[in-house]
């Protein structure tokens, strides 16, 4: 062991960083003669408590021969840092922060200026949002062999409100309903069954899809189009719009088509007029002043009782009653009533009749192709083309054939559903004129002369015109 002519406390000193993760050492003194050795030092380490993260190789060489650290600062010991934890995040399917409106582009390049409102539909159950908890701490050691806490993660929290619940580790987050997501104050998550529109559906809003109801405080003007899977309401009117709707639609106003606007309802459209439009509904169409030159289809009534309760021109389908104060017009303008079976399938009956003509023509066509063929099969002038053509051509009027009795079973089974069509009817309050045509079920009446308060039905298999009373 080296004896020293002074301690080593007067040629070097041990100085710690302010986080005590570093310790160096300094020679103040440099005697050329100085020699330690190991556990000289290693008492001396001890004495500032220095006993982790010790640098051996660095200190080796410091007893080897220390001239080399004179007059300089050396780390001898590097201790290890607390690792913070990370913090909680919420992470939401949906990005409720976006509130720019841009058109979509299209494969093709260009964009639709028409779609710019971005809905964030959700359905009942379905995930909105996942919550990634916060992680602990990883403790760290001073040189001095202290233990140096870390701070954990802080945890994030769903901050929840209307019709949105949680699992039971409120690691996910869910729609308690169908509506739409969106945050309001506090950044709460919603989902809201209703979507409103404060003011006109336009090129500012664009086209609506939501699978809730909408309500539009405004009008839905020509080219756009709103499609709802509950309800739509209007407090203003429809001018060239397209709604489509699983629920109702009610408009205050009326429908103004202009020969583009298709109306579909799952239950009943309501409103006060209808113009140059075509409406579907499967139960029923309500009008308070009257129906122009429009095609009308319901699966139950068409209700035109307001104080014009006019019905003149376009075409009127109901599956039982079709009832107004007045059908028709003094200038005779063709108006077509028809009642006593679901419309979609009296128009089914009328494509079948077509497709049935078509397929007609081509059974015709077949069979004579083939007649010709087996006539040439009979003089033995059928080459090794013709067999195949032979052989596609009887393959085809099997199919023909095939398609051709499954429509006509078809044709009957909607023939006789239009045969019983008793409980169906027209009623007029006021008058119908000459140009209507009233068809009930399988059979039909043209109007000559104008009728005042009058109902149709059938009796005794033909259509009856009898007093309103």
């Amino acid at each position: 062991m080296s004896d020293l002519a002074m301690p080593l406390s007067y040629y070097m000193d041990i100085t710690l960083s302010d986080d005590k993760l570093k310790a160096y050492v300094e020679f103040m003194n440099g005697d050329p003669s100085l020699q330690l050795t190991r556990d000289q030092l290693d008492d001396f380490l001890n004495s500032y408590h220095i006993v982790f993260g010790l640098d051996e190789e660095k200190l080796d060489a410091i007893v080897k021969d220390p001239k080399p650290f004179f007059l300089t600062r050396t780390l001898i010991a590097t201790g290890q840092p607390p690792q913070d934890g990370k913090d909680g995040y919420i992470k939401l399917l949906y990005d409720l922060d976006d509130r720019s409106k841009k058109p979509v582009e299209l494969s093709d390049g260009t964009v639709d200026f028409k779609e710019v409102t971005s809905i964030h539909n959700v359905s009942k159950g379905q995930l909105i949002g996942q919550r990634t908890p916060a992680a602990q701490g990883t403790p760290g050691r001073a040189v001095t062999g202290e233990t140096l806490f870390a701070r954990d993660g802080k945890e994030a929290r769903f901050k929840l409100g209307k019709n949105v619940v949680t699992d039971q580790e409120q690691l996910a987050l869910y729609a308690a309903i169908d509506g739409m997501v969106t945050k309001t104050d506090r950044d709460k998550i919603n989902v809201f069954p209703i979507y409103e529109v404060n003011g006109d559906v336009d090129y500012k809003i664009g086209n609506i899809q939501f699978v809730g109801s909408v309500v539009i405080r405004g009008s839905v003007l020509t080219g756009f189009k709103v499609k709802a899977a509950g309800d739509i309401r209007i407090t203003g009117n429809v001018d060239g719009g397209e709604l489509e709707a699983g629920g109702s639609i009610e408009i205050t106003s009326g429908i103004l088509g202009h020969n583009k606007s298709v109306i579909r309802a799952g239950k009943r459209v309501k409103c006060s007029f209808i113009q140059d439009a075509t409406v579907e509904a499967d139960e029923e169409v309500l009008v308070t002043q009257s129906i122009m030159h429009s095609h009308i289809r319901s699966g139950k009534n068409v209700i035109c009782k307001g104080t014009k309760g006019l019905i003149v021109g376009g075409m009127i389908q109901a599956g039982e009653l079709v009832a107004s104060r007045t059908i028709g017009n003094s200038m005779s303008t063709v108006t077509v009533i028809e009642v006593g079976v679901l419309p979609e399938l009296r128009n089914e009956l009328q494509q079948l009749r077509i497709t049935l003509r078509s397929l007609s023509d081509n059974l015709d066509k077949t069979e004579k192709a083939l007649t010709l063929l087996d006539q040439l099969a009979a003089a033995g002038q059928l080459g090794p083309d013709k067999v195949a053509m032979r052989i596609k051509l009887n393959h085809t009027k099997k199919q023909v054939v095939e398609e051709l009795t499954s429509s006509k079973e078809r044709m009957l089974e909607i023939e006789k559903s239009l045969e019983d069509s008793d409980k169906a009817k027209v009623e007029v309050f006021a008058n119908v004129y000459g140009g209507t045509k009233i068809v009930i079920g399988r059979y039909t009446k043209f109007i000559k002369d104008t009728s005042p308060r009058v109902k149709f039905q059938l009796v005794d298999g033909d259509i009856a015109m009898l007093p309103y009373i």
